[in-house]
């Protein structure tokens, strides 16, 4: 159908969009669909959606139709077209008639490049509907959020199945259906429904390298809450909570604490929903309290941090949720608060009446979810393989990983509790075995069982620390349960060799409370962060569109570590587009220009190397990145306590900057270290088997080694391990 070479491609994607490179599989996904092919594509939430069908559309003759589900979702996406000068339009219910008429007119002589609809418009008058859309000759169908057309989807809905007649009337037209989150299952369910012949099928990988996991107790959660948020008072962020009450209780106590919020849930008129969304989405308020009725497919780049007060249902719910932070590849939280009285609530919300298969698959699904939440290992691991992608025991940056960790001896406390578990005649769950265990009077325990051996023989622990031992029982598969609404406890091969001694439990656990470690040190200028920031607010206001329709804040982030003093620099920083550049430039410039002048700093956009396209897994150093810039100043001669003074940054980030480049053999270790040094660092890192985490080694080390210099040790044995 139509062919382009990923240079000519790549010409157009930074003239619309302001974007170098494209991301995960966007370039083949394009080229696909420019091709005529049906395709399928999951992505990351945050992970460009989007430009896969936007960027066609500029190319391809004609319009192209998107379904998109949610009134604020078109909005938001329309918003930031014609941010970028591509003119675009909605039709949904919140519009009168006489304007979706003017809209609908605008599309027929050819003015219009994208139309956003809302599913309901195809059953609501089908072939009305239909005989317009053949008035207009359309190029491309999009179907966004594709994941609600599936019954085995997270979020199923019935308005999505009338779809499949696009392709009964437009059989030679290509259709690209996108979603975040899909298991095989619900991507099968979606070609068939969707009715794609032969569809290309691309999945990227489901990691979010950016955001950081947390899951922590669920005590005083709203005091946690409060505090977290108060050392992140000018970021934004959304708290989820399952139920209605919970959400304006919660904005509640946050608005008396002096935080600017708001609650949200389907239960507000549309027109007071709609109000809130656009003032969050203008930054008016820092935080939304909201059910799951929030946010889908909103595309608000600089949430940076995202809070679940109640456990989610499910895994690909939580997965979605907590992708709406750090869209634009920032430094983001992802904070679950958990308890098992939730999970307990939730296992009588999510079994479904008289419908035993669908019950089952909703109760897995939570069993999952409490597993996730109950985990002692490393969390982004499980996420990613639960999508079915294998993923390393560490990534250095959830709350498993990023605890002190320690070794403990659990057998003979675990012995115990199997014990409790067949002298109950295997019966029972995990709470009453507990009570047995810690000597209970509950009348709920049967009176034999209080003639047991086992009965109060845990008095030594909490009930918290035996749920922990339960915990990981399960999850080492030294016990199994049921799958029934309340489990009963079941003893396999495994609980039979430990209970006679015929095996140890040893296990690694977090040592200290559980904390959210705080953001990274910013390696960008915060000054004139700030002063752009305003800039951007004040254009965005003038403009009445949300700020991050502007320029995201990656964009502020390079502009403040570069300095581009020209209309032709401006053009190389990533975000501004041809458009953005012509409208806004001046602007931009006027207060670099400024701030540069009174400080006396000049442009480094000779350090801003060109982008490469950027690869799915890599651990090389981004071109273009701030380390970059280190090194190029480090090879110029300056020191690094120097480059450290002038970036206004630590000496430790210094050096982990120029242990990427001794991984990639830019640098050599000699020229950081002596032999003796990078001796005792090679022992001291065999010593403690640990070959990723840097606290465990310097723990053993004194404190003449630096977190720096055990990075580069540890870069350098990846090429000389």
């Amino acid at each position: 159908m139509n062919t382009y070479s990923q240079e000519k491609l790549q010409l157009a994607l930074k003239h619309f969009f302001g974007f170098d490179e494209f991301r995960l599989k966007q370039l083949s996904i394009i080229q696909n669909v420019l091709a005529g092919n049906n395709v399928l594509a999951i992505m990351p939430t945050g992970g460009g959606k989007s430009i896969c069908f936007q960027l066609p559309a500029m190319l391809l003759p004609g319009i192209t139709i998107v379904v998109s589900p949610l009134i604020a979702l078109m909005k938001d996406q329309v918003d930031a077209l014609l941010a970028n000068g591509i003119y675009a339009a909605f039709l949904n219910s919140s519009q009168s008639t006489d304007e979706q008429r003017r809209i609908m007119q605008h599309a027929i002589k050819g003015e219009i490049k994208l139309l956003y609809i809302a599913p309901e418009r195809i059953p609501a008058n089908t072939q009305s509907f239909i005989d317009f859309l053949k008035r207009l000759n359309p190029s491309l169908f999009a179907i966004d959020e594709a994941h609600c057309i599936s019954q085995w989807g997270h979020d199923f809905r019935p308005e999505y199945l009338k779809l499949s007649i696009l392709k009964n009337h437009f059989p030679n037209l290509p259709l690209i259906a996108l979603t975040a989150s899909a298991d095989t299952i619900t991507q099968n369910d979606i070609v068939e429904r969707l009715a794609l012949n032969e569809p290309k099928v691309f999945i990227s990988s489901f990691n979010r390298p950016n955001i950081h996991y947390f899951v922590l107790p669920k005590k005083n959660v709203l005091v946690q809450i409060e505090d977290y948020i108060k050392k992140h008072i000018d970021d934004c962020g959304i708290i989820y909570a399952l139920s209605r009450v919970s959400t304006q209780e919660i904005a509640a106590y946050l608005i008396k604490a002096g935080i600017k919020a708001a609650h949200y849930h389907a239960g507000l008129d549309s027109a007071e929903r709609s109000r809130v969304q656009q003032a969050f989405q203008k930054d008016e308020y820092n935080v939304i309290v909201a059910t799951i009725a929030f946010g889908m497919g909103i595309d608000k780049s600089n949430v940076r941090y995202v809070i679940h007060h109640d456990v989610p249902k499910n895994i690909e719910g939580y997965y979605q949720e907590t992708g709406r932070a750090g869209r634009d590849g920032l430094r983001s939280d992802a904070i679950l608060f958990y308890s098992f009285g939730d999970i307990m609530k939730l296992k009588r919300f999510v079994t479904i009446e008289g419908n035993t298969a669908q019950s089952a698959i909703t109760l897995k699904k939570l069993q999952q979810m409490q597993d996730f939440c109950e985990l002692e290992a490393c969390r982004r691991q499980y996420l990613m393989e639960y999508f079915g992608e294998p993923f390393q025991a560490y990534c250095g940056s959830c709350d498993y990983c990023l605890s002190t960790l320690e070794e403990k001896d659990i057998t003979i406390d675990a012995q115990k509790f199997l014990s409790a578990v067949a002298r109950t005649n295997e019966n029972y769950g995990t709470n009453y075995i507990i009570d047995v265990l810690r000597g209970s009077a509950s009348e709920k325990i049967n009176e034999l069982h209080k003639e047991l051996k086992t009965y109060g023989i845990g008095k030594h622990l909490k009930k918290e620390e035996w749920q922990w031992i339960a915990q990981q029982l399960l999850q080492h598969q030294y016990l199994s349960k049921t799958e029934d609404q309340f489990p009963i406890l079941k003893l396999n091969e495994k609980s039979w060799k430990l209970l006679k001694g015929e095996t140890e439990l040893k296990l690694i656990s977090k040592k200290e409370k559980q904390t959210i470690v705080a953001l990274d040190e910013p390696e960008y200028d915060t000054e004139i962060f700030k002063l752009l920031k305003d800039l951007r607010q004040t254009i965005a206001l003038e403009s009445a569109v949300p700020a991050y329709n502007i320029v995201s804040d990656d964009t502020l982030v390079a502009l403040s570590t570069y300095y581009p003093q020209s209309f032709e620099e401006l053009r190389q920083i990533t975000g501004f587009g041809d458009y953005k550049v012509s409208k806004y430039g001046a602007a931009f410039l006027n207060v670099i220009s400024n701030y540069t002048q009174k400080k006396k700093i000049s442009s480094r956009m000779n350090l801003a190397k060109p982008k490469k396209e950027k690869k799915e897994k890599t651990t090389q150093p981004v071109i273009g990145s701030s380390a970059y810039v280190t090194l190029a100043m480090y090879k110029e001669g300056t020191g690094i306590p120097e480059i450290a003074k002038e970036r206004n940054l630590s000496q430790s980030t210094i050096e982990s900057h120029l242990a990427q480049f001794i991984a990639s053999n830019e640098l050599k270790i000699n020229d950081f270290m002596t032999e003796d040094k990078l001796l005792k660092i090679l022992e001291t890192i065999k010593l403690s088997g640990q070959t990723i985490a840097l606290k465990p080694i310097k723990d053993l080390l004194s404190d003449d080694y630096s977190y720096g210099e055990i990075r580069m040790v540890l870069e350098w044995l990846k090429k000389n391990g």
